[in-house]
């Protein structure tokens, strides 16, 4: 079960998200919240659940402007990165 923090969003990139994942692949989560200090809570949960290998956190706007910028790294996440915390 995902923990609950208000206003947040956990969202799956990297291999397991594009279905390319062998046995050595890892998991990889975006913990997304409204302050880093959210984030940062989340992001600690999630490890302290061992639902990730890892996890990086960030504050809702700093997703969107990283989702929506020219880096193509955090372009490539944005288009492929599955939310998980919604049914």
């Amino acid at each position: 079960m995902l923990p609950q923090h208000p206003g947040a969003e956990v969202w799956l990139f990297g291999s397991l998200a594009r279905g390319d994942w062998d046995a050595f692949s890892d998991v990889d989560l975006l913990a997304i919240a409204p302050t880093p200090p959210l984030a940062d809570a989340l992001a600690d949960a999630l490890l302290a659940e061992s639902l990730a290998d890892d996890v990086i956190a960030l504050s809702q706007s700093r997703w969107q402007s990283l989702r929506g910028g020219d880096d193509p790294y955090w372009r490539a996440i944005g288009r492929e990165a599955l939310r998980l915390d919604q049914p």
